[in-house]
Parts: C-alpha cells; sequence; structure tokens
C-alpha cells in the first residue's frame, strides 16, 4: 500500500506589494490633485449665436501683444470705446497660436473692469 507523501501547507499570498501599489496611487492623486475653487470665466462661444451691430470688433490675443481689428494695441479698452455704442456691444476674442489661456483670461478680464460685458470667443 503506498502513501502519498503529506503535501506541504499553501502560503497565502502576501498583500503588502497590493497596498504599497494603493498608497502610491493615494499620495500621487492626492499631489496631483488642485483643492479650491477654480474662477469661471463665463464665456460663450460664437455657435450660441446672437446679434453683432456696429462696426468691427476683433480682439486677436497673441503671447506677447493683443490687436483690435489687426492694429497693435497698448490701451486695449481706450482703444475700444470709439467703436463702442454701449458697454454691451459684442466683443469677438480670437486668441492665435501659441496663446496661452491664462492670456486670454487675463485680457478677458481686463475688458470686464472696463465696463465691457458681452464678450465672445471664438477659435
Amino acid at each position: 500500500m503506498q502513501f502519498a507523501p503529506p503535501g506541504r501547507a499553501r502560503r497565502k499570498p502576501s498583500l503588502t506589494p497590493m497596498i504599497d501599489v494603493v498608497f502610491l496611487l493615494l499620495v500621487f492623486f492626492m499631489l496631483a490633485s488642485r483643492f479650491g475653487v477654480d474662477a469661471i470665466v463665463p464665456l460663450p462661444l460664437a455657435s450660441t449665436g446672437g446679434e453683432y451691430t456696429g462696426p468691427p470688433r476683433l480682439i486677436d490675443i497673441y503671447p506677447d501683444k493683443v490687436t483690435l481689428n489687426g492694429v497693435d494695441m497698448v490701451d486695449l479698452p481706450q482703444a475700444l470705446a470709439p467703436l463702442m455704442r454701449s458697454p454691451t456691444d459684442m466683443l469677438i476674442l480670437r486668441g492665435q497660436d501659441g496663446t496661452s489661456l491664462q492670456r486670454i483670461v487675463t485680457v478677458t478680464e481686463s475688458l470686464r473692469q472696463a465696463g465691457y460685458s458681452s464678450v465672445v470667443l471664438v477659435e
């Protein structure tokens, strides 16, 4: 009569590597995420429609300059004054290649501080 040798007890898998990975992911996402409320700038897109009246008011935003109807501007709100009938007239912003989103937001905020309330962003 032959008996099989007694089998070895099964070894339980170690959970340490999995716990390490979970903590590394937790630390990564905590460091990579941003906590707090971001400012929201309402910029309607041109596809939403709307009525455009008056002279052209196309503001091109470059990384190093701002142009109004193709002419370089230093003081944009002052240059817009003769073209506007009221502060609610539509302004069209167009970001050019290489322009950061922060630069567009900065120009938009300066226009809003100057009293212009209708700004449209086009591609």
